[in-house]
This record gives structure tokens, sequence and C-alpha cells, in this order.
């Protein structure tokens, strides 16, 4: 079982399947579809049997764009309304609807809907034909729906000059505007594809709406590669191809590199996000994911479900991740609502259903993490609310620096353990933690052997896993969109963006966001005394040698190798592997490497980069709390004083608040100037609750600083075996 998880795209097993038949099926699967897809848009051969179903609202322009698509795929179109509908109750719509009433159209529209018989046509629905779940699901079995998502603004402007008497819901007590908000969980039911849309022309829609049919129909378009593999080693007949959901549990790829899409990230127009400016969190969320995850890896309706379930209830603020304005041209994006007070919630709250989804359910998973802090109780908290016959399949240790953590953080990373999910710390530091866990999955011995003895295979939930990027990069884009939702600035104004980090997975998602479309102009990387990242954006030169790493207040972001740095290289570096493998076997091996003079011209066109020591990072939390009142932690204080020296003031400033000041009690109580500080974190909390701050001590972990108390977790030495063996014992007491 282990070779299937490690060789052989997961998409493509059953439960029941043997290593060799997948392999060959893999094979033949990959040369029948190249051969098929050479003549895929010479026809019709796009639907074969299957029609192409048009969804949508009221004036989404369904009717107009099904012509249109027909037209391209010389093809038969339909359009419920005036050929089912009318023809079968020879009446009109609105005749029909006045006559029978809101309950009883339904009804009949949607038994209208069962007596279609149709193949290989395009057919525009009804904007209430969604509400009839027997019609829609007799509908779907031979079809492809996309919806046609347009902004409800877009809507009623459309509307406004038009009859509504066909409107389904529409009365004096109800307005357009709730039937238009109703309507959508119907929507998001039943579509495969989705198609965002403004105030497009119908021939730009209809052109959509091919091109993402047919990603639909080609799912081997969407592929990924190690940032070390080689140009010739791709892309061959025989080349072994994997997807989202692969890449989703390997995690690391077998060379040592980190997965990247062969074909880089989606692309979305000046229209398209502009049409969600309007859209909840949830809502974004789900069309920028729709992009990055092919369905063929996860259906959109079961995307969605996923992320109503991570960012609904979990989140203690409606929006989810909201944007604050500070002073002057300063705004703050609170990415700490989430259950464990940091930004790593987006991610982690998310990443455990993606990963239940995608693994089959043959096989036993442990996830191994490491954490420099903030990651620890965020990925404890979101495997542990899998349900329950998925945590006795799946199972998670984190390994954190024993004393280079918080008190509050430990506190809370001990007591977020579950039944399935486990602490131990380790007396090192985090990059010891982290080189160790990818050591271990380059270890195919003792992957080997845990998977022949104990049905058991190993993945990681790091940001060195893709799946933790794509929910982060959604708050950047989100963020921006927020500022122009409330006319801070107008849609194509730039604005920077400021992040405190050691690993780069935050910097690196929003220069993702920014690849997308999202209109950033410098993205400043903000550093404490650790500021090896810094000084390698200035010069160029990656130095580790006679460098310690030194204890902060801001310990996520004590950290000496960023692993996600190796993403952007291969990025700027045209996806040279061969380059990316010499620069981090140099590091390893040599404890440095220095860029070319070309790369780091790019690297400096999108990056800007300062550092921050503990003392200003303190005055600045004091300042910022004595001249507003709202308390600044202890790693957005660093951020907040690298954009007081690097911003030019010419364009609003994004800084993201990356964890709640709660996880650092005894820093904030210091920086507020308090002389005694009582070494009980509960205390701590309690005595800044009196303070009546911006905002207020976080729900979470007060509740669970008040459950848990002291409690109990495992400590080990900074010994590759003593990891190993603590590995295989969890692994014992867990699945055996």
């Amino acid at each position: 079982m282990f070779h299937i998880f490690q060789y052989q795209p997961l998409r493509q097993i059953t439960q029941n399947s043997l290593p060799s038949m997948c392999l060959k099926l893999m094979l033949s699967r990959h040369v029948a579809f190249a051969q098929i897809w050479k003549s895929w848009f010479s026809s019709h051969s796009l639907l074969g049997k299957k029609n192409i179903i048009l969804m949508g609202p009221p004036g989404a322009g369904k009717t107009t764009t099904g012509r249109i698509v027909g037209q391209k795929l010389n093809c038969r179109v339909i359009d419920i309304d005036d050929d089912v509908l009318e023809t079968t109750w020879n009446m009109s719509v609105s005749e029909k609807l006045q006559d029978v009433g809101y309950e009883e159209f339904l009804e009949e529209e949607g038994k209208a809907l069962l007596k279609l018989s149709a193949s290989g046509s395009v057919i525009s629905l009804s904007g209430s034909n969604p509400m009839h779940a027997a019609g829609m699901q007799h509908i779907k079995k031979n079809g492809i729906i996309v919806y046609l998502d347009v902004p409800t603004t877009v809507i009623m402007s459309r509307l406004e000059s038009k009859e509504m008497g066909r409107i389904v819901g529409l009365s004096p007590g109800i307005s357009l505007k709730d039937i238009l908000q109703f309507r959508k969980q119907f929507y998001k039911r039943w579509f495969d594809i989705r198609v965002c849309g403004g105030d497009l022309a119908a021939e730009v829609v209809a052109e959509k709406v091919l091109d993402a049919v047919k990603r639909y129909q080609d799912s081997e378009l969407e592929t990924f590669i190690s940032t070390r593999s080689s140009r010739s080693g791709r892309s061959t007949e025989d080349s072994h191809k994997l997807y989202f959901s692969d890449v989703v549990i390997q995690g690391l790829a077998l060379d040592g590199g980190l997965f990247v899409p062969e074909r880089g990230l989606p692309k979305f127009t000046a229209e398209e996000w502009q049409g969600l400016i309007e859209a909840t969190y949830i809502e974004r969320a789900q069309v920028i994911l729709e992009r990055c995850i092919h369905p063929a890896d996860i259906p959109a309706s079961k995307l969605a479900e996923i992320i109503e379930t991570a960012y609904g209830e979990n989140f203690s603020c409606s929006k989810v991740a909201p944007v604050r304005h500070l002073a002057g041209n300063q705004f703050l994006l609170e990415l700490f609502h989430g259950p464990t007070g940091s930004f790593k919630d987006f991610a982690l709250q998310l990443v455990p259903h993606l990963f239940a989804y995608c693994i089959p359910r043959s096989c036993n998973y442990l996830i191994l993490v490491a954490t420099s802090g903030d990651t620890g109780s965020a990925v404890l908290d979101g495997f542990s609310r899998l349900h329950d016959t998925d945590k006795q399949r799946i199972a998670l240790v984190n390994f954190f620096p024993e004393d280079g953590v918080s008190p509050v953080q430990k506190s809370q990373m001990i007591g977020c353990q579950k039944e399935n999910a486990w602490s131990v710390g380790v007396k090192s530091d985090f990059d010891f933690c982290q080189t160790a866990i990818k050591q271990i999955f380059t270890n195919s011995d003792f992957t080997g052997f845990l998977t022949v003895e104990y049905g058991t295979a190993l993945a990681a939930a790091n940001s060195i896993n893709w799946a933790r990027l794509l929910p982060q990069i959604v708050y950047h884009a989100s963020a921006y969109l927020d500022l122009v939702h409330q006319r801070i600035i107008s849609f194509g104004s730039p604005v920077d963006i400021c992040i405190p980090t050691g690993n780069f997975g935050n910097m690196l998602a929003a220069f993702y966001a920014k690849m997308m479309g999202i209109p950033i102009r410098k993205c400043i990387c903000a550093s404490n005394e650790n500021n090896v990242l810094t000084d390698f954006i200035r010069t160029g030169v990656y130095d580790l040698r006679g460098r310690k790493l030194i204890s902060s207040f801001s310990p996520a972001v004590d950290i000496l190798k960023s692993s996600n740095l190796e993403r952007y290289l291969h990025l700027i570096a045209n996806e040279d592997g061969q380059l990316v493998t010499q620069l981090f076997n140099q590091l390893d091996n040599e404890g440095h490497f220095q860029l070319q003079k070309e790369l780091l011209g790019k690297l400096q066109q999108d990056l800007v980069a300062g550092w921050c020591s503990d003392e200003d990072c303190l005055a600045a939390i004091h300042s910022v709390f004595s001249t507003t009142g709202y308390i600044l932690d202890t790693h957005t204080a660093v951020a907040k004083v690298v954009a007081d020296r690097l911003q030019d003031r010419t364009c609003p400033i994004i800084i993201s608040s990356t964890a709640h000041y709660s996880k650092f009690a005894p820093a904030i109580l210091r920086a507020l100037r308090i002389a005694e500080i009582n070494q009980n974190p509960l205390s701590q909390l309690h005595l800044l609750s009196s303070y009546s701050a911006l905002p207020p001590i976080h729900w979470g972990l007060l509740e669970t600083l008040k459950k848990t108390g002291n409690g109990d977790h495992h400590v080990c030495a900074a010994d590759m075996s003593v990891l190993m063996s603590h590995i295989e014992t969890l692994i014992q007491n867990h699945f055996m």
C-alpha cells in the first residue's frame, strides 16, 4: 500500500486495486486521453452525449449565452422557459405563475424537467429549476452543470427595466435581493463548474463557459512538479504525473523538493476580482479555491461544503479575516479570529478535511508537523475536528522546541491534544524539528517499514504542504477586496503588504495573490533579530555560517531556514530545478549560497525587507496602545516597526496581524509596563482582560487554558533515532 501512496496518482485508485493493475490503468488512461484530446475542439465532441447545462439567477444571461455556446459547438440549444415550459403549458411562464401560485409552479416546473430527454445539447435552465431536487437530479445525470455566478448588484441592475412577473417568489413582502440571496444555496448544491462574470458581454461569458468545460474535461493539465526536478525529466510520455490529491498527501517530493503546479496558478481578470467585491469571505474562498483545485480531485460541491465547515462557526468574527484601519495609511489584516488565535487556523481548519477526502480508505496515515509556535495548536485543533471515522485512520504528532515557544503557546498545544493528536517537545530549536521531518520523509527504509509493519503511511501538514498555502492566498486577496469594498481604494490601485515572516509561507501566498491578479506593489518581509531572510533579500547571500538562533518575543519567526523560499526561487529562476537543487544542496552542505545578479534583481523587484529588535517591538506595542487603545501581538509589532521604516506612504499598506496578543501575554504585559507579572498563563490573561483593550481577549485560548491547566506531553532529545522511535510507538498505540 505504501507504494501506491508514494508513486501513483491517488485519484485513480480504488480501494481494492492492486499496484500493477493501477499502473497499467494509469498509463493507458494517459495515452488514450492524449489521443482523444488532440481533436477536442474540432467539433462538438466536447459534449459527446453529455449536455452543457447553464444554471444561474434570473438575469444571469443563461439564454443568450446558451445560444452562443450552441452556435460555437454546432449543437442543439434548449431554453427551458421558452422551449419546454411554455410549449408544455401552452401559456407564458408569468401567466402560469399567476395562475397556480408559487409552490404549485415549482412542482409543475420540476415535473416538466423530469420529462426532458436530451443529449449533446446546450440547456439553459430557468432561475427556479434548481429549487426542485428531483428535476435537477434527473438532468444532472447526463450533463455538466455550469453556474453563471453574477454579482447581485449586476443582476438587479439588469432586471430594473425587465418584466418581473416571471420571477418565482417575488411579492410585496419579499424583495428581489432577498430572492437572489435565498436561491444561492440551491445553485451551490448542483453545480459542477462555476463561471464568474460581472457586467460582461454574452460572447465573453460564452468563451468562459467553453474554457471552463474544457478544464473540467481535461484534468491532465493540472499536474504538479518538484522544485528540484529537471526540465528534461518532465513531460515524457511515460513520466509519472502527480495531481492535487497526490501532493496533499505526499507533502514533500521524493527528491527533497517542494511541490508546485507545473503550469502555475490560475489568473483572474479584473472583472472576475471585481465580481467578488460584494462577496462574503466564504464565497471568495470558494471561487478562488475552485480555480486552484481541479474538480477531479475534489468536486466543487464537496469543496464548498468543506469551506463552509472550516470558516463557519469555528471563527469568532463573521467577516472571518476583517481589515481594520490602524492609523494613517496603515491597515491591519486580523488573522487571529480562528479557534487557536493565529493565521495558521486559516489553513489548518481546511486542510484536515481536504486530506481526509483525498486519501484512500485502505491505509492509515500519521501526519508529522514541526512548529515554531502557532502551527502546533492550530493543526491539533484542526485534525481533532475530523469526523470520528476519519480520526480512526488519521492521527497526528506535533513536534515543537520544548523551550522555544511562549508559555501560553505551550499550554495551548498541550491543551489541544486529543485522542488522535499529540504534542512532543524536542530539546532543540524549530530548525532541527523541521529538518528532522524532512529527513524522515526521505528515509525510504523507515517509511517503508512503517507501511509494511503497521499499514501506516506518513504525511506532512507543515507549510511545505502545497494545500497549506492556498487558504493563505485567499485572505490576502480578500483583504484587498475589502479595501475596495470600503472605498478606501478603487480596484486597480496598488497596495503594499507587510508580513512578519520566518518560513516565508505567508509571504509566498501574498506573492501568489499578486500573480493571480491582485494589485500588490511591494511585499515587505519583516524579521526579528533572526534576520537571515532580511539579509538575503538585501544582498542575495543566504548565510547560516556562524549564526545561532536567538530566542525572541516573536517566536513564530525565530527561524533561520525558510522552507518556502525554495518555491519562490524556483519561480523566479524560470522553474530551473537543477539550479534550485544546487542552491539548497549547498545550503545543506556548506551553510550558505549566493544568488546570481540577475536573480537578485528579480527578487528585489518583488520584495523588500527589514528587521526589528525586541526592544523596538515592545516599544511599538506600547505606542500603539497608548494612541489607539489597540494591542498588537509581538509579531504584528515587528511588522509595524518594519512598515514604518520602509513604506513610502504613497499607497495603503496592509499589515498582517498574524496572531492574537493573548498568546504572548508576558511580553505584552512587559510592553505595557506592568511591574509584577504572575507566571500563571491564565492569571496573565485575566490581567490583560482588565485593560478592556481592542481586540478583546481571545475566547478560544481562554477556554483552553481554563480546561487544561499544565497537562502532560512527551518530551524527547534532539536525536533522529529517538524521534523515529516516538513515531513508531505512537503508531502502535493508535492504529494497532
